[in-house]
């Protein structure tokens, strides 16, 4: 296989648009969340569109129960002793980001401690650290009973 193919989305999307690099680890804890949120996202939507053709609003229906403020901050909880040093520290960071959005359909905590979650995703993915990545969201969703087959 071509280096180009083995590419990933994140150093694809930087090449073909000419970006600036973006420092994961001085990056503001809600830029991370902001990306975070988007990748966790994707990775769902993979999820849910891999158990066959169905009409959008079941697919819809399905996600919601992965991303969700409730569920992403079950999964963190879970997760908190899998965490490296740095990953905890960013999650930490996020969790204490102040945002100007307010929880919707969460508890002020669960939000808080998604954000957290979504900040760790987006600082997985700006490092390129897509394997740790994936495996601390099948790991979390495991933990939490989410079945993803």
């Amino acid at each position: 296989m071509s280096e180009e193919l083995k590419k990933d989305l994140f150093e694809l999307t930087n090449e073909t648009f000419e970006l600036d690099k973006i420092n994961a680890d001085e990056a503001a804890p809600l830029l991370l969340a902001y990306i975070g949120d988007a990748v966790y996202e994707v990775v769902v939507r993979t999820i849910v569109i891999s158990k066959g053709n169905r009409p959008v609003e079941k697919l819809h229906r399905e996600s919601i129960a992965y991303v969700n403020a409730a569920t992403q901050a079950r999964m963190i909880e879970a997760l908190m002793e899998s965490l490296s040093d740095t990953e905890a520290s960013v999650y930490r960071r996020g969790k204490n980001a102040k945002s100007n959005t307010s929880a919707k359909n969460a508890s002020l905590k669960d939000y808080h401690k998604a954000t957290g979650f979504e900040a760790l995703v987006g600082y997985l993915y700006l490092k390129g650290e897509n394997a740790r990545m994936m495996e601390l969201i099948k790991k979390g969703l495991e933990l939490v009973g989410v079945k993803t087959k």
